[in-house]
């Protein structure tokens, strides 16, 4: 009689965007309630955000009362929207403040941190910037970027503010919104604001607003 492979340890499943958010929910809500510092919301958060398996999510909501173990997080805890609200995209340890690209080519996206200044710079070459899974270190951003004779491409989710004020000279330095992106006044007051600004000189920067969820971009095709 063969025997049956015993039941896989939820603890070594992989942590989906999901159960990231719901744990950072958590921590937010924790730290609202006076039981964590901002200091340490800030560095749970970041491994969080680092976690690959949902047994490395469960150390850092141990030690909170009522908390269950994060492998029945998926049926327990309270869903959090894939749109994200304003407070789950702030906080976190800054990532990279430049993006530099000198007859190469660099790119920032994915879940990173996106520290208050950050510097892109492209010279015969390009710097690609994706902000619709960043987190935001602080309530508010600036991102110069500077492209001569190179490109800088800037995607921007639609549920965060942008301010676009660069210049180009002899050059392009323009935003477009995406088909399906929802419009700026739709965007909540107390989310994160980002500040573009720079110059492009024989090159262009390009600011797109884009459909935080594709899904919703698909529809309405």
């Amino acid at each position: 009689m063969t025997e049956q492979p015993g039941a896989r340890d939820p603890k070594q499943l992989r942590a989906s965007d999901a159960d990231r958010e719901r744990v950072a929910q958590l921590l937010h809500n924790a730290m609202g309630e006076g039981r964590i510092t901002m200091a340490e919301l800030e560095e749970r958060l970041g491994t969080v955000y680092a976690a690959k398996t949902l047994g490395e999510l469960e150390p850092v909501v141990e030690d909170l009362p009522g908390m269950v173990a994060v492998p029945q997080a998926a049926t327990q805890l309270p869903a959090v929207s894939q749109s994200r609200s304003p407070e789950t995209r702030i906080g976190g340890k800054p990532g990279s403040t430049t993006s530099i690209a000198i007859m190469s080519g660099v790119s920032r996206k994915g879940n990173w941190v996106v520290p208050p200044q950050h510097n892109s710079f492209a010279f015969w070459g390009g710097t690609e910037i994706d902000l619709r899974k960043a987190r935001f270190a602080e309530r508010h951003s600036t991102i110069t970027a500077v492209a001569i004779m190179g490109g800088v491409e800037i995607t921007v989710p639609d549920d965060i503010h942008v301010e676009v004020t660069g210049i180009g000279i002899m050059g392009a330095f323009e935003t477009t919104d995406k088909k399906g992106a929802a419009p700026e006044d739709s965007v909540p007051p107390d989310a994160p604001t980002v500040k573009i600004n720079g110059f492009a000189f024989w090159g262009a920067v390009d600011v797109r607003r884009v459909p935080r969820d594709p899904k919703r971009k698909q529809v309405e095709k």
